[in-house]
């Protein structure tokens, strides 16, 4: 008995291998973890939040599956999730910016910059939803989101769309490889590790569920850490497009950076007790919590969106307003910043005095306010919306 215990103890501290690397008057240790999957203890607190998990993520794709115009729910989503996956990693915008920007309001926004990787998170994700439809999540899938990410925004120079070939590594600002806090593996380690990941993302793992092995490919990413910047963001896309692609959720409604992003200090600490303790089970029950609050909260949120949508139609439909009103009133949760300009090029065939009219019906409403502080061509805001999906 003791020697069973002494091997599982030896296992959790041996999750990899170190090795030596770098040229002979500067020598440095850096970590190459073993080819997945690891051997995973479910005790019966493990299994009690894998149930938990699944059923809260099986309720937020049962309303999925109800939504009638789901384009109004995921837009909404997809761009929340941007926006912490992005704070995780430095960025200051917010989710009021990140609108702002794409309705071509560019001015007296935090950093440009910020705003524009936000952006481009909000492209890749994109992009990889379209794409999966005709290739499989592979390395060459993950360069694409890479380039896709990293195109014209800070890290540009840090070679978009390719794997590094050389040594990164993560600590503190200012810090460097010999007092790192990880060093992942050297580049042609790099290279095999990410070989056995791809082999793992297409093999039937027929030991752990599909939610484990979600958690099993996030920290194996993040732990070869393959490209030279825009790792995490990468790690946290593929969580959501696996989800999709595996079919365990019919639409993007789910994303975790809310919990890793409000739990920080524990992600890492989870992240590196694999690396450094081997504890795969640490990990993956957070990973489990993250993904039944956050199944609960996006199900609550949708849910809110709904009601507030046919809150809004209906007090249209009383102002016996047009049609074009109502279609205003939908497009608010796609795009909940919009112009007068805007709705012309939205809808076609429409006069600037048309647009407005419907515009000032929706101010009188109390359903769009004024944004900004320009007195031609302004913008306007439905702060509602906003609130739902930010608070």
């Amino acid at each position: 008995m003791d020697e069973q215990l002494n091997l599982t103890l030896e296992r959790r501290r041996q999750p990899g291998r170190t090795v030596t690397a770098g040229p002979r008057n500067a020598r440095y240790p850096a970590f190459v973890p073993d080819q997945l999957p690891p051997a995973i203890e479910y005790s019966g607190q493990l299994m009690a939040r894998l149930s938990e998990g699944d059923r809260a993520l099986g309720e937020l794709n049962g309303l999925g599956r109800m939504l009638s115009n789901p384009g109004l729910l995921i837009n909404p989503f997809i761009r929340k999730e941007a926006v912490l996956s992005s704070k995780i990693e430095g960025t200051r915008a917010t989710i009021t910016d990140l609108y702002a920007r794409e309705a071509g309001q560019g001015a007296n926004l935090h950093p440009l910059s910020d705003v524009d990787e936000v952006l481009n998170y909000v492209r890749a994700l994109d992009y990889g939803l379209e794409r999966i439809a005709s290739l499989p999540i592979s390395l060459r899938f993950m360069r694409e989101l890479h380039e896709r990410l990293m195109r014209g925004v800070r890290g540009e120079e840090m070679r978009p769309g390719e794997f590094r070939t050389s040594q990164n590594w993560i600590g503190p600002p200012g810090s460097v490889i010999n007092n790192a806090s990880y060093v992942p593996p050297p580049p042609q380690e790099m290279m095999e590790a990410l070989g056995q990941f791809e082999t793992y993302l297409h093999a039937d793992d027929g030991r752990n569920p599909p939610l484990v092995r979600l958690a099993l490919i996030h920290v194996q990413f993040e732990m070869i850490h393959p490209f030279l910047d825009g790792n995490g963001r990468v790690g946290r896309l593929l969580i959501t497009l696996l989800l999709v692609h595996w079919q365990l959720l019919t639409l993007p409604l789910l994303y975790l950076s809310a919990f890793f992003e409000r739990r920080r200090d524990e992600y890492y600490r989870r992240l590196s007790g694999v690396s450094h303790d081997g504890d795969w089970e640490g990990w993956i029950a957070y990973f489990l919590e993250g993904v039944r609050d956050e199944s609960r909260d996006a199900a609550n949120r949708a849910k809110r969106l709904q009601d507030l949508q046919q809150d809004w139609r209906d007090q249209v439909t009383g102002t016996r307003s047009s049609p074009l009103t109502l279609k205003v009133v939908d497009h608010l949760f796609e795009a909940p910043i919009i112009t007068i300009p805007g709705i012309q090029a939205l809808f076609g065939n429409v006069t600037y005095p048309t647009a407005r009219k419907h515009v000032e019906k929706l101010l009188s409403a109390g359903i769009l306010q004024p944004f900004g502080e320009k007195s031609y061509g302004r913008s306007f805001i439905a702060r509602d919306i906003l609130t739902t999906i930010d608070t």
